[in-house]
């Protein structure tokens, strides 16, 4: 069903719910480079409307899978499970959800893990160069394949809001109403700093080879490491202090290392960083990664404001958080004040939530409300 290389425990591996579609063209990227036989992952949630205009498009952030809610055909829980399903703030009695996984990603959809039909061989560091608009242009032309021309709301968080404004800047006839949480028209340079730092990590290990790692034995070390440089940009101080304080792992559950781990905050991150290891391709998080540093609204006119004046959507939600340092809340606001500015119906809402920039993902008591509100 799907071109990726499974490797180890590999990422490639789909549920039950995931379907597969493939482009009929080759896929020109914004680099002016192509790809043949482009294939799409993608789950879905709902009906689709006779006159199919209840679609809601969800796009993804950096690392999750097309897998953003249970159902009946994979009832394992996915990574928004609290927002999407009957009943839910995207509810799927009265919408139909399309979740995809981006372009370059490791879940189904082609990325450098996967085979080129032209050597058949893995695209490894071969893969064309990756922007935010190939990953909104490629999930668009998926949307056309399945005969969807026009959504009723696109949503995207982090990489996914950026894919979202990227959709709604270069098609703006195909997108009534968008939701962006936590994101923003362009990297800040201390979030790129961060990702420079991850991508270094992973390309410092030896087992990387750059980029010919062998799928059985990939850099693990290096993508550890980057996972924790992640997690910690993830999450706010504040948080960290009221979950883990000085708290120290049993004496009795410590290693023997010199310098080991000796903080539960350390243990928190280990865990963490060993789960993503598995789970997760290293050169699609190079690609990724890199793409979200790239990304600039202003490159779609000339300025920020020229590339927002594209957007043609009746309503925008625009989610911030407090706390979140790797797109701070400034950030929102310019979105949000700027879309206002130019005529286009906008409002921010700033959430107190201590989890910082993952916070759209573990904070269901302050996000559901926005975004039921925002739909009734």
């Amino acid at each position: 069903m799907s071109n990726v290389i499974q490797f180890g425990q590999p990422c490639a591996a789909l549920t039950n719910a995931t379907r597969i579609v493939s482009l009929p063209e080759v896929f020109t990227m914004r680099s002016g480079d192509t790809l043949d036989n482009v294939q799409i992952a993608y789950e879905t949630w709902g009906t689709l409307s006779p006159q199919k205009d209840n679609v809601i498009l969800v796009l993804t952030g950096l690392s999750p899978s097309a897998h953003a809610a249970s159902s009946p055909q994979d009832p394992t829980p996915g990574w928004w499970e609290f927002m999407i399903g009957p009943g839910q703030a995207i509810d799927t009695e009265r919408y139909y959800v399309i979740c995809v996984n981006s372009l370059g990603s490791c879940f189904g959809s082609t990325g450098p893990a996967s085979k080129n039909p032209k050597t058949g061989e893995p695209y490894r560091l071969n893969f064309p160069d990756l922007s935010v608009e190939d990953i909104a242009n490629a999930a668009r032309l998926a949307l056309r394949e399945l005969e969807i021309t026009r959504l009723h709301t696109i949503v995207g968080a982090s990489l996914g809001g950026m894919s979202a404004l990227a959709y709604a800047i270069q098609h703006p006839d195909d997108v009534n109403n968008i939701i962006a949480i936590s994101t923003a028209t362009h990297a800040t340079p201390f979030a790129i700093a961060i990702r420079s730092l991850q991508r270094e990590l992973i390309r410092k290990d030896p087992d990387w080879d750059n980029g010919n790692y062998d799928f059985c034995q990939p850099p693990t070390e290096g993508v550890r490491m980057a996972r924790k440089a992640g997690l910690i940009s993830y999450r706010s101080p504040d948080e960290w202090r009221h979950r883990f304080g000085r708290s120290k792992i049993e004496k009795s559950k410590r290693s023997n290392q010199t310098f080991g781990h000796e903080f539960e905050i350390e243990s928190y991150l280990e865990h963490n960083a060993a789960k993503f290891v598995s789970t997760f391709d290293p050169n699609c998080y190079l690609y990724l990664s890199r793409a979200m540093d790239w990304f600039d609204v202003a490159e779609h006119g000339g300025s920020v404001k020229a590339g927002l004046s594209k957007i043609k959507a009746k309503r925008v939600l625009v989610i911030g958080v407090e706390t979140d340092f790797l797109f701070p809340l400034w950030q929102q606001q310019e979105l949000a004040s700027t879309l206002n500015e130019l005529g286009v119906k906008a409002c921010l809402e700033s959430l107190p939530s201590i989890q910082g920039h993952d916070a759209f993902l573990v904070d269901e008591d302050r996000f559901i409300p926005v975004v039921h509100n925002f739909f009734n």
